[in-house]
């Protein structure tokens, strides 16, 4: 709210270089803004008295919408990459599928391992399991296990995050 727009009866001004100037009635608040010739923003309105400060609006605003710019820049969404393999994956093969596992990891990123069956490959679920572990022991020195291994269906998944 700004100026005119404010109706409680009193409220704790701030004044335009930041000094508490105390607890005054909103006219003599607006009468004060309109003297420096600048706006009267309520900034605390859950406050008693709610907290009004003298200031230049449009500037405010562009400070406000900045900073929350700067706030949005700075928060980065982890992202789950999935990396699949299958049980009969050569050594060779496993080495290329971790290496990229590290580098997600290393950019923050959560890794999600899908160990897919297919056909008669169905029947040796439980002999596959080695290659997860293999996989997490591996990456043991800049990951841990968030999720073990679990069958889902045709697959066998585990789930790796970055070392704290």
């Amino acid at each position: 709210m700004i100026n005119e727009q404010i109706r409680d009866k009193e409220v704790r001004l701030i004044g335009e270089n930041g000094e508490q100037l105390g607890i005054v009635s909103s006219r003599e608040a607006m009468r004060m803004a309109e003297e420096a010739g600048l706006d009267l923003v309520k900034i605390a309105p859950t406050a008693k008295p709610p907290v009004c400060k003298i200031v230049d609006y449009g500037k405010f605003r562009y400070e406000q919408i900045r900073k929350e710019k700067e706030a949005r820049k700075k928060q980065r969404t982890i992202e789950v990459k999935e990396i699949r393999l299958s049980p009969n994956i050569d050594t060779n093969d496993l080495n290329t599928k971790v290496n990229a596992a590290r580098k997600f990891i290393t950019k923050g990123d959560k890794v999600k391992i899908t160990l897919r069956f297919r056909g008669r490959e169905m029947a040796h679920m439980n002999n596959s399991k080695h290659i997860l572990d293999d996989f997490a022991k591996s990456l043991a020195d800049i990951a841990v296990v968030e999720k073990a291994p679990k069958v889902e269906g045709r697959s066998m998944t585990m789930f790796l995050t970055e070392k704290r």
